[in-house]
C-alpha cells in the first residue's frame, strides 16, 4: 500500500507539472511578439515555482492526504531556487540517514520526510516518550539545529483500533511530544507545527497485524522556510 501511495503522488506531481508548463505556454502565446520566441529556463523556473505552492500543494494534499510529503510537495518553489535548496536538503538528509537508526528517511520534492514507528517512540496508548526516542530525537535535534532555516511539520497517525474519540487525542499528543522535546533540546519553536490524524492516513493494510504497526507512525516533514528561500534567490546559499 505504501508503494502505491507513493507512486500515485509522483504521477500527480507529473500531471501538475505537465498542467504548469501548459499554463506556461498559454501565457507566453498571450504576451508580446517579443516573448513568443519562448521562455528562457530562468522564466519558466518563476512561473512554476509561483503556482506550484498553490496549485501542486493543493492535488498532492488530496492525494497524499495532507502527509508530511503533501507539506513538502507545497512548499516547493521550483526552477533554479529550488535545485539550489534540493542541494541543501541533499546535505541534511544524509547526516539524518547516518545518525537515525530507528527511522525512514526520505528525500521528497525539495524537502526530507523522517518517519518513526511509533512503537520505537511510546508504548501502546501512551504519549510519553520511551528511552530510545528520547535518543533518537536528540540526534534529529542535533541536524535540526545545525539548519535552522527550515521549517517542520510534526505529525501523529495511528491505527485504526479503538474509536476516533480515542486516537485523535492520542495521535495530536504524540505528536506534541516530539515537538516539546526537541523544543526542550534547542529547537526553535516557532519552526515546528504538529498535527494529529488519528486513523485517517494509513499507509498499510489495517486489517493485518503488520499493516497496523506501519500505521502507528510519527512523521516529520521538513523543508525550506522562507528565509531559505529568499537567500537561495539571492546566491547565499
Amino acid at each position: 500500500m505504501k508503494n502505491m501511495k507513493n507512486l500515485r503522488i509522483y504521477l500527480s506531481i507529473f500531471a501538475m507539472l505537465g498542467f504548469l508548463s501548459t499554463s506556461c505556454t498559454s501565457s507566453q502565446q498571450a504576451g508580446t511578439a517579443s516573448d513568443n520566441d519562448g521562455m528562457n529556463k530562468t522564466t519558466k523556473g518563476g512561473v512554476i515555482g509561483a503556482g506550484s505552492g498553490a496549485v501542486v500543494g493543493g492535488v498532492i494534499g488530496r492525494v497524499a492526504g495532507n502527509t508530511a510529503a503533501g507539506a513538502i510537495i507545497g512548499a516547493a518553489v521550483g526552477g533554479a531556487t529550488g535545485a539550489v535548496i534540493g542541494r541543501r536538503m541533499d546535505k541534511q538528509a544524509e547526516e539524518l540517514e547516518r545518525d537515525l537508526e530507528n527511522a525512514e528517511v526520505e528525500r521528497v520534492g525539495e524537502g526530507i520526510k523522517v518517519t518513526f514507528d511509533s512503537g520505537i517512540l511510546f508504548q501502546t496508548n501512551s504519549a510519553q516518550l520511551q528511552p530510545a526516542a528520547r535518543t533518537e530525537i536528540t540526534k534529529l535535534a542535533e541536524t535540526l539545529k545545525k539548519y535552522p532555516d527550515t521549517n517542520i511539520v510534526i505529525e501523529g497517525h495511528t491505527d485504526n483500533t479503538g474509536s476516533r474519540e480515542i486516537n485523535q487525542p492520542l495521535s495530536e499528543r504524540r505528536a506534541q511530544a516530539v515537538a516539546d522535546y526537541a523544543a526542550s533540546l534547542g529547537v526553535d519553536r516557532s519552526r515546528m507545527t504538529t498535527q494529529g490524524y488519528a486513523f485517517d492516513q494509513p499507509v498499510a493494510d489495517n486489517t493485518t497485524e503488520a499493516g497496523r504497526r506501519e500505521n502507528r507512525r510519527v512523521e516529520i516533514a521538513i523543508f525550506a522556510s522562507e528565509e531559505m528561500k529568499k537567500a537561495a534567490e539571492r546566491g547565499e546559499l
